[in-house]
């Protein structure tokens, strides 16, 4: 018999590559055993004794039993859910004393390391995607970036890439020396319709994936022009306007109720706090499917740190707090109760990070059953950003954004404060 050597060759190379393709994709494939698991917060039902199958970063399969060989994760003893989201954070700071004497000497690239500081964290408290609102553009999007690359350890981020806030409303350069407004303003601040499409458009120029609106005044401002209206109605119209144009959801920093109201009526498409939200305000986010996204994690910490004797706020920020901050569980209870979609968030920055998982307590505390509230950081939250085939869930095509904690958080909610394993698009970042 005559052998071919170039035949047989080929046939011996091509086997190779074919067990060397296998492995690899053994590799890129593991199995978390999971001893209970909501898989999808929508139904609230919870199997027990499930293998997720994670192959690429996705959520492939998931298996009756206990299966799989080679990449395990042992969670047998865990209550497994999707990797939560976090609606409104800042995570370029956090407030504290020294906080206004940092606006001066704090530059972009300080904003960029704390936010590595604090997006490691926020994703080891859970929380697998977040929405950063407000910070300073270049060093968020540059932190959002690099997460998506890979380069920095951090949930998932959006970004609105700062705001776009009317001159002197909150979100403006004050409490600072005149001279200094110059240098401290961004190109987000806008006066007249015209001048606020341009804002729009310098935002979505800067990366914004939302945008991210003042519509009334805010409690942290070192100001006291109130919490009220401070954009015009032509001007709402022409934000909403322009940034639906251009592909981005408008989601509003807004406390008065003519702010609530106005923006709204703009066709704005959610509302960030949401302090004395009224009938009427609950009636518009009903019609329109709006979300309220009202933490109260942040009222509570400011209405706190009012009281607190040597409190680091200022005057103007104190008399706000008090006003607010005690205000907003009540307002969380009445939309609740009266059918309003709600998205989590903490605004955390305002408080400190790492805790989000609080604001569940707080929802439960405004009326909602701990499965509600588990909803708003998974499937609501996933839908109130557009991501709802992506995130949210445990389910196959998903991205493996998964979380586990001891004992069962449909029982007591506050067990979430307590994290004890992290996947992110199928890696490990706490076990």
């Amino acid at each position: 018999m005559k052998l071919n050597l170039k035949k047989s060759w080929a046939f011996g190379l091509a086997a190779v590559l074919m067990a060397s393709a296998s492995a690899a994709a053994a590799q890129n494939v593991s199995y978390i055993h999971a001893g209970r698991v909501l898989a999808d917060p929508a139904t609230g039902r919870v199997t027990e004794r499930q293998t997720l199958v994670i192959e690429d970063g996705k959520v492939k399969e998931i298996r009756d039993g206990f299966v799989g060989e080679g990449t395990v994760v042992d969670l047998s003893d865990k209550f497994v859910l999707p990797g939560f989201i976090d609606s409104h954070v800042h995570l370029g700071g956090q407030q504290g004393d020294g906080d206004r004497a940092s606006r001066f000497t704090s530059t972009s690239a300080d904003a960029a390391l704390r936010g590595a500081q604090y997006a490691k964290i926020t994703l080891e408290a859970g929380f697998t995607t977040v929405a950063d609102l407000g910070g300073n553009a270049d060093a968020v999007v540059g932190l959002r970036n690099a997460v998506a690359q890979g380069r920095i350890v951090g949930p998932r981020i959006l970004a609105s890439a700062g705001t776009v806030t009317p001159h002197g409303g909150h979100g403006d350069a004050n409490g600072v020396p005149e001279s200094m407004v110059p240098l401290m303003r961004t190109t987000g601040v806008c006066s007249g319709p015209d001048d606020c499409r341009r804002a729009v458009r310098e935002r979505v120029r800067s990366g914004a994936d939302v945008i991210k609106i003042t519509a009334t005044g805010g409690v942290l401002s070192d100001t006291g022009a109130g919490l009220n209206q401070q954009f015009s109605q032509g001007e709402l119209e022409a934000i909403v306007e322009t940034a639906h144009f251009m592909g981005r959801r408008v989601t509003a920093h807004a406390h008065g109720t003519d702010g609530i109201n106005s923006f709204l009526r703009a066709g704005g498409d959610s509302i960030e706090h949401g302090t004395f939200l009224d009938n009427e305000g609950i009636r518009m986010l009903k019609a329109n499917g709006g979300y309220l996204v009202p933490t109260l994690l942040a009222g509570d910490f400011v209405a706190r740190e009012a009281q607190r004797p040597g409190t680091f706020f200022t005057a103007n920020q104190r008399k706000k707090s008090l006003e607010a901050g005690p205000l907003m569980l009540d307002m969380a209870r009445r939309a609740h109760a009266a059918g309003v979609k709600i998205a989590f968030g903490t605004d955390n920055g305002v408080g400190p990070h790492g805790d989000n998982a609080r604001e569940f307590v707080l929802l439960v505390q405004a009326g909602l059953t701990p499965i509600e509230a588990i909803r708003t950081a998974t499937i609501n939250a996933a839908d109130h950003f557009g991501l709802q085939d992506e995130i949210g869930r445990i389910t196959a095509g998903y991205n493996a954004d998964i979380i586990a904690v001891d004992g069962d958080p449909l029982q007591d909610v506050a067990t979430l404060r307590d994290v004890k394993f992290v996947m992110r698009a199928g890696n490990v970042y706490k076990q």
